[in-house]
């Protein structure tokens, strides 16, 4: 991979982030401000996750047919510029959801194929654990920028300008996707029934397991977390804020992955993780206080930092060469779209039924039951 085409991956990931750190922080508070409730609020947020449910693997499976995951990409991130557009046009909230889900099964292509282009440029370098950290910590960077630009807007001129923020972020990642490139994929033969045949493996059913928790739980955080703290009397800055030291803490992390994947194996990083990521839950839902909190979001380093990282190298020893994009959108179905979405569901339920501190007390709760799931791996 020359230093331009590495060049282009990091904006990519840095402009793809940038619409995340609008999206994810500020969405539920957009909606909010519409005057929706918080089970409406959660159907609409979960939008995000439902539409990977089907939607990473279907895409995933046309670019492993045609062999061309950067066509595709194009196309899908210019059909995401024209349906966001719609937002300015919508009135109720039935056409706000149906919104959503067209959106965001466009946009759901994105990151599991630049992910998997991404990867299969690294490994034909053998250069993944050197690499991959240091150009996805640009798209944490992008988040950073955006969590903090757009809240100090927000927190002086109020949310109702968010759609033009997305707007622009989507129009600049359109343009990013055309000077992506990859080495050539190769040509391999009896490819579905070698997939078919992984997925028997109990190993890797167990591992997608882990990770229908992981993101369960984190549901709790993309959803609500802002809502949270907005309900703990935070401004809107400060959410800000909370959001940045977050995902600063997974930049460290990306920066110096290769000291971590030289030390310990994939499976151990995961199950520290796991760990990590109850205790997290715990702090954030019974001892809510700044000190707690700030400690909570620096954990975000294991919780999503080392588990993505780990998960994404140990996903290479199963769905490696012609089967990386449907491996890679297996992965983001199960997780982020089966789990992201029951996860969102449940935690709108238990945040009107029981209250906002016991959606980060399930959360924990989950966060035990993935590390049950990630111990029966071997790799």
């Amino acid at each position: 991979m020359t230093g331009l085409v590495r060049l282009a991956f990091a904006a990519f990931f840095f402009f793809y982030f940038t619409y995340i750190g609008l999206m994810s922080p500020y969405a539920s508070l957009y909606f909010a401000s519409l005057h929706y409730s918080a089970i409406e609020i959660a159907a609409l947020m979960s939008m995000f996750q439902i539409t990977r449910i089907l939607g990473p693997f279907a895409w995933g499976w046309l670019a492993d047919i045609r062999r061309d995951r950067l066509g595709i990409m194009r196309t899908t991130s210019l059909l995401a510029c024209f349906i966001f557009s719609a937002i300015f046009y919508l009135e109720s909230y039935w056409a706000l959801l149906v919104w959503m889900f067209l959106l965001n099964t466009v946009i759901s292509s994105l990151m599991p194929l630049g992910e998997a282009a991404t990867i299969h440029a690294l490994y034909k370098d053998n250069t993944f654990d050197q690499r991959y950290g240091r150009l996805r910590l640009w798209g944490s960077i992008g988040f950073i920028v955006m969590v903090m630009g757009a809240g100090a807007w927000f927190e002086a001129y109020g949310i109702q300008s968010l759609p033009w923020f997305g707007m622009g972020a989507l129009i600049i990642l359109a343009i990013l996707a055309r000077t992506l490139r990859e080495p050539p994929m190769e040509v391999t033969h009896h490819v579905t029934t070698s997939f078919w045949h992984v997925l028997r493996n109990s190993h890797v059913r167990w591992f997608l397991s882990a990770n229908f928790w992981m993101i369960f739980g984190h549901a709790a955080l993309y959803v609500f977390y802002s809502l949270y703290l907005d309900r703990l009397g935070y401004s809107k800055a400060e959410i800000g804020l909370f959001w940045m030291l977050g995902v600063l803490a997974e930049v460290v992390f990306f920066y110096f992955q290769n000291s971590f994947f030289k030390r310990f194996t994939a499976q151990h990083i995961l199950m520290a993780s796991y760990l990590i990521m109850a205790l997290r839950f715990v702090m954030i839902a019974y001892w809510p206080n700044p000190v707690v909190l700030i400690v909570a979001q620096i954990m975000h380093a294991a919780t999503f930092g080392a588990h993505h990282s780990a998960s994404l190298k140990m996903l290479q020893t199963w769905f490696g060469g012609h089967l990386q994009a449907r491996g890679q959108a297996l992965y983001t179905t199960v997780s982020y779209g089966i789990g992201g979405t029951v996860g969102g569901l449940v935690a709108g339920w238990v945040w009107e039924g029981l209250g906002p501190e016991h959606v980060f007390g399930l959360a924990a709760l989950s966060g035990l039951l993935g590390y049950l799931c990630i111990r029966k791996v071997n790799t």
